[in-house]
């Protein structure tokens, strides 16, 4: 059992948004089977194909100890009728968000209300209701670009110059979130999350498409040459990174990384191998919004928290596959 250190007596009730989320579902599963009571809270929203949702929450509601609530944390309302009716929780972790580069370029509006407004009424909530533990997810996104070529981000290096409006909500976020543990004394743990994967991945992330591309025929398109590295996180991994912050650490950030970063091309070539199929490449210029390389420092995570990736990015993309072949009788319609 992986358990937050201080906490194991204490920790009974988690109140996790985004719990339909890609990690937020993973989340809320290893909490209940650590013998958590878990609060989920969920938009639902049809920001990708809500069939993926739906799955991942029935996962959830299949299991004992889990509560589910349908709203927006941007509602501070009817999130205060939460807080009332089924706290005191000993602890929030706030997985809700609206994420992805590409995206946040069309649609800025609607990341500032769920990453910055949802996660000021959140705290606000904490505060007002005495709840000392604030867990939240950043992105690798704040980094923008790296400061020289292989050079690997540190939670103490600059973040003020973000490349697209969803980095810039999760820097504002993290802002928002030292404000109130210096103003009202909140244990605060923000994760940066480095380009996480998994089974019932989300279908604007790159491997579901490739994935589904390779597997069902169709064009691959790929924005630049593939060069471009990142470092893949198991959602597992991820999942677990999570839970150990629940650790009282003051106020701390840190990097959840996949310690072995890989080009776009490699990751095709062993998603090809493990589909025994050949992509059909439709190479696109590169997207403004994207860095070249992300590549975590995960030193602070090991030492503080005990934490670093345990699943291969060839284990991960195994099962991954496994899961699309399973469910791709429903999956294969996914819009992406």
């Amino acid at each position: 059992m992986i358990a937050a250190e201080g906490y194991e007596k204490t920790l009974k009730t988690v109140l996790l948004t985004g719990c339909a989320g890609f990690i937020g579902s993973k989340v809320g599963e290893l909490l209940l089977q650590q013998g958590y009571k878990v609060v989920g809270v969920d938009n639902l929203n049809n920001a990708y194909d809500t069939q993926l949702k739906e799955w991942r929450l029935k996962q959830l509601q299949d299991q004992a100890n889990f509560q589910f609530h349908h709203l927006d944390i941007a509602d501070k309302n009817s999130l205060s009728e939460i807080f009332a009716s089924t706290g005191p929780f000993a602890a929030v972790i706030n997985l809700a968000a609206r994420a992805g580069v590409r995206q946040s370029l069309e649609y800025p509006w609607v990341y500032y209300r769920t990453n910055v407004i949802g996660t000021l009424n959140l705290l606000e909530l904490c505060k007002d209701n005495k709840i000392k533990k604030f867990v939240a997810a950043s992105s690798s996104s704040v980094y923008g670009v790296p400061l020289e070529s292989g050079h690997p981000f540190y939670e103490d290096q600059s973040t003020d110059h973000p490349l697209s409006p969803y980095a810039a909500s999760k820097k504002a976020t993290e802002e928002l979130c030292y404000t109130y543990h210096h103003l009202y004394g909140l244990d605060i743990t923000l994760l940066r999350y480095f380009t996480v994967y998994g089974p019932a991945g989300r279908p604007d992330m790159s491997i579901f498409r490739f994935i589904k591309w390779i597997a069902e025929g169709e064009p691959l398109v790929l924005y630049g040459d593939g060069t471009q590295v990142r470092a893949f996180t198991f959602v597992d991994d991820i999942a677990r990174g999570t839970i150990l912050a629940l650790k009282p650490v003051g106020y701390e950030i840190f990097n959840l990384g996949g310690a072995h970063p890989v080009s776009i091309r490699k990751l095709i070539e062993l998603i090809e191998y493990l589909l025994g199929k050949k992509a059909q490449i439709d190479q696109q210029p590169v997207h403004p919004g994207d860095v070249p390389a992300t590549r975590a420092s995960i030193d602070k995570a090991k030492r503080l928290l005990g934490w670093e990736p345990e699943i291969r990015l060839k284990q991960g993309l195994k099962s991954t596959v496994d899961w699309y072949l399973e469910n791709q009788d429903w999956v294969k319609e996914i819009r992406i």
